[in-house]
């Protein structure tokens, strides 16, 4: 796969931190540290955040996605967000997030319900799969992810997927937040997994054009390690995107990267 023709992207995920009082803030700040026309960059606020940080980012080239969707369009489901309700307030979406498996349950069919709504909704989807420790140390690290990845996908199509800008994220769960960390040839090996996946349904150019990144305990002092790997194209980064110094850190590496791929393609 030639990795220089795929975009460098950072999404920020902050789960369920900040209010609607500090979040716009916060996105001003990081948007103002990170200004870096080479790297895509992506901020997930919780839902009850997303106005107030569309607000703040107002004429800043920052695009603004939400945590979840719901798999129908509207109906008795107290407490969730549909699709067309983000409407005006989110360009991107994460569906199966790997605390959304865990502690909603999320199947790899839901999943997949969620991901064609996305589609459907102009949203742009980051698809999230990645193993556990158990099925690591078992062996079944591949497994696992080719069946999450298929289970997801199945009965999309590629031709949609690709209009859409899907984006996979690698996110090993034994990765986060553990003390126990991935290094980026884990990451790559895995992102090659899914690029495999996606060839043998047929999909050989989803395969090489679809951006993965690599989501797990991401930093400033380790984004360099994934970012520098071929198949990676950037990160789903927790934690540390709360953080201002710390995403300038890790987009500015991650610009490294983009303007590498951008010499490349410029020399060929």
């Amino acid at each position: 796969m030639i990795a220089p023709l795929r975009p460098v992207i950072v999404a920020a995920n902050w789960k369920m931190h900040t209010t609607p009082a500090d979040a716009g803030e916060l996105a001003r700040t990081i948007a103002a540290r990170t200004r870096e026309p080479d790297v895509i960059r992506v901020i997930c606020p919780p839902f009850v955040c997303l106005a107030a940080v569309n607000a703040a980012l107002a004429g800043e080239a920052v695009a603004i996605g939400a945590q979840n969707i719901h798999h129908e369009l509207a109906g008795a489901y107290t407490g969730e967000v549909s699709a067309p309700m983000l409407a005006g307030l989110a360009t991107w979406v994460i569906v199966g997030h790997s605390e959304r498996r865990r502690h909603a349950g999320e199947t790899d069919e839901l999943v997949g319900r969620k991901l064609g709504r996305a589609v459907d909704g102009g949203l742009r989807p980051i698809l999230c799969v990645g193993e556990h420790l158990h099925e690591r140390d078992a062996g079944r690290a591949t497994d696992v992810v080719a069946r999450q990845l298929a289970g997801a996908l199945d009965g999309h199509k590629p031709d949609a997927l690709a209009a859409a800008g899907l984006v996979i994220a690698y996110e090993p769960v034994w990765a986060i937040g553990t003390g126990r960390n991935a290094r980026g040839v884990d990451a790559n090996a895995m992102a090659d997994v899914i690029r495999i996946t996606l060839a043998e349904r047929g999909w050989e150019e989803l395969a090489g054009t679809t951006p993965v990144l690599y989501g797990g305990s991401v930093t400033s002092a380790n984004i360099g390690e994934f970012v520098g790997e071929p198949a990676i194209d950037g990160a789903l980064v927790g934690g540390a995107s709360l953080k201002p110094d710390e995403m300038a850190g890790i987009v500015a590496r991650a610009a490294v990267t983009a303007r590498a791929r951008l010499s490349q393609i410029a020399a060929s």
